[in-house]
């Protein structure tokens, strides 16, 4: 992937693409492809203190100096609220593979800049290879600071103490016993105390929040260079951690070899590799449960339930990443209380939460994925059956927040003010999108769940026929309380207030599990309508557009963007379960291969926009669907994967 100069003719073009690393414990590092810091979330090591959560900013970007004839030229680019500095000027090209390459030049001499993280530590490795050098001197000067990454710094409240040892700089902030360390393969390190104030930060405006904050600044590394002599520098900077490996070089290499062994089973298909690669991203190890998770989006969220049991089947199914669907499989099993999986693990010594009514339910879905494609029902029935029973004797006789089958066999959850399904945003006491009661896609899953225990039980020798009676009773009450006679789909939820008929995509999850609660003429009434009325290039939108509710752009303050965030913003997870479904009722049609690559050919495009190689979490609901909120998440890669291998693969291979 690579970007010429023609993508940041302005400063607001630049920032419009990012890159993303990660290193498998939750730390991050990200920015623009022109270097340009735009998020209180972009640096070049953001690093987990507790894996894969208690992130903390640790470098925020390297100012680059170069100093030829007496002329400074600076090849950092940022913003401040009375200036720009134009570093992009200089950058003739940016590359994308495994990591990211900012490729200068300054008269007839190249400068190659590329950012890697070390696998499994909080350590990013900086490499400058310098070509066709002339007489100059270049200093390199790292941001510093030591927040939450929520937060923003003032240098009022920096309080850091440096003290250089060799090349290495070691920086104690605010008097802790942990140290940030720097080291630099070449040059001098001047010890220079002071402050790179008011960085300001483009997309924290745009979402309504302050942005802008300072860093604090240690010193910078003189370094020399002569005419003709190719020079490589690399800067190092790890959290707590002392230095086992100096060589840039070598770390680039380490890293570009693991990732390419990912895709030494997916060798022909380039979008496939891109979505291969995507998807290890969001695979982390978790402290507190010695096990791997799954972060559901980056910048900003950690790892969550119901994102994980929805992304566990692409992630690592569709990669063949058994062992690490086993682990996450098992590990949500052993936290299972009262018939419910967590939907978050705090930070901290605090218990998991288990506010939500479907990360159960997908845990079936989950289950059953990991079935079909291993094979291995021994596991399942030692170490999950005693979970997949509770959760279903739970649901049958009642359980937290109102979760319980009523006596039409559906099951019902929650109240006016509470918020259990994936539409859960709430600003203060609005709950923006009030869906308590039978929510429709909770009860295909429900019924989904049923019929997988089933399945379970006869695969192990045991009598499964409550389940199948059961199963039966969930069928036929659903057609009868759902079905919306007037719009030829699905009422989204029914309580006590009556049947909800806004268009939603919930409904879509009837036909698209793997034990599809409708089938038949209504399974192709539902997939029409929502293709018809939801469909859009990246997505479902949330809400109809023609609905009275609906909200068609995802901005402003957070009181704006949670009101759209359910009300008409396009998701991109439905789709993968919109493809599958639309692959079950269109299976006789000649044409369907056709039709189905059409759904993923605008990700062959989106690849290469908002986060370099990766998915959107959402994009607005009015065209020209910009992509809006996490610039990579895990459900969107996974969803538009798991499709793209079960549904569209198998049917170019026959």
């Amino acid at each position: 992937m690579l970007f010429g100069k023609s993508y940041w003719t302005t400063p607001e073009q630049g920032i419009k693409r990012e890159w993303l690393l990660t290193n498998g414990i939750g730390g991050y590092s990200c920015g623009t492809i022109i270097g340009m810091n735009s998020r209180r979330y972009h640096g070049l090591l953001i690093a987990s203190l507790c894996p894969p959560v208690d992130r903390h900013l640790i470098l925020s970007s390297i100012s680059e100096m170069v100093l030829i004839n007496g002329e400074e030229f600076y090849l950092h680019s940022f913003m401040t609220p009375n200036f720009t500095a134009h570093g992009e000027y200089y950058l003739e090209a940016f590359c994308y593979n495994e990591i990211p390459e900012f490729h200068y030049r300054l008269g007839s001499m190249r400068i190659e800049k590329r950012v890697c993280l070390r696998h499994g530590k909080n350590q990013v490795a900086v490499v400058y290879r310098i070509k066709n050098p002339v007489n100059c001197k270049i200093q390199l000067t790292p941001l510093i600071n030591f927040r939450n990454y929520h937060n923003l710094s003032q240098s009022r409240f920096i309080n850091f103490s440096t003290e250089m040892v060799d090349k290495t700089m070691h920086i104690t902030p605010f008097n802790m016993e942990k140290k940030i360390l720097i080291a630099c393969s070449d040059g001098k390190p001047v010890k220079n105390h002071c402050f790179f104030y008011n960085m300001d930060y483009a997309y924290e405006h745009e979402r309504g929040l302050n942005g802008t904050e300072d860093h604090y600044i240690p010193g910078y590394y003189d370094i020399d260079v002569k005419k003709g002599e190719d020079k490589t520098i690399t800067i190092i900077c790890s959290f707590n951690e002392a230095f086992d490996l100096l060589d840039g070089e070598v770390i680039i290499e380490e890293e570009v070899k693991r990732q390419k062994a990912l895709l030494s089973e997916f060798i022909e298909d380039e979008f496939l590799r891109q979505l291969v690669l995507a998807a290890d991203k969001f695979i982390v190890h978790r402290n507190s449960t010695n096990s791997k998770t799954i972060i559901a989006g980056y910048p900003w969220f950690t790892d969550w339930g119901r994102d994980t049991m929805i992304a566990l089947t692409g992630l690592t199914l569709s990669t063949k990443r058994y062992k690490d669907a086993r682990d996450i499989l098992y590990t949500f099993s052993k936290y299972e209380k009262d018939g419910l999986i967590p939907n978050l693990f705090p930070d901290g010594s605090d218990k998991p939460a288990y506010n939500t009514v479907d990360a159960a339910l997908w845990f079936f879905e989950a289950v059953y994925k990991y079935i079909q494609y291993t094979g291995d029902i021994k596991f399942v029935k030692n170490e999950l059956l005693t979970a997949l029973n509770n959760i279903i004797t739970a649901y049958k006789q009642g359980t937290l927040f109102n979760i319980k089958m009523d006596k039409d066999f559906l099951v019902s959850a929650g109240n006016e003010y509470t918020q259990l399904t994936w539409m859960d945003a709430k600003v203060g006491d609005w709950v923006v999108t009030p869906r308590h009661g039978k929510a429709v896609e909770i009860n295909a899953l429900w019924y989904n769940a049923v019929m997988v225990m089933s399945y379970i039980l006869e695969k192990i020798g045991q009598n499964n026929s409550d389940y199948i009676k059961l199963g039966g009773k969930i069928k036929e009450s659903f057609l009868k309380v759902f079905w919306n006679k007037d719009e030829c789909c699905l009422y989204d939820v029914v309580n006590e207030k009556g049947r909800d008929g806004r268009i939603r995509p919930n409904q879509i999850l009837s036909v698209s599990l793997s034990f599809p609660v409708l089938e038949g003429k209504h399974a192709k009434s539902v997939v029409d309508t929502v293709h018809q009325k939801l469909y859009t290039a990246f997505g479902l939108r949330s809400l109809y557009n023609k609905d009275p509710g609906y909200r068609g752009i995802y901005t402003g303050d957070q009181y704006q963007r949670d009101g759209a965030y359910h009300q008409g913003t396009v998701w991109v997870w439905p789709l993968g379960q919109f493809i599958t479904a639309y692959s079950r009722v269109y299976r006789d049609d000649k044409n369907l291969a056709g039709m189905i690559k059409s759904f993923f050919l605008p990700f062959y495009d989106h690849l290469r926009n908002a986060c370099i190689g990766n998915i959107s979490e959402i994009f607005d609901g009015n065209e020209p669907l910009i992509a809006r909120g996490c610039f990579a998440q895990a459900w969107s890669v996974s969803e538009i994967l798991r499709s793209y291998t079960e549904d569209y693969l198998p049917m170019i291979k026959h």
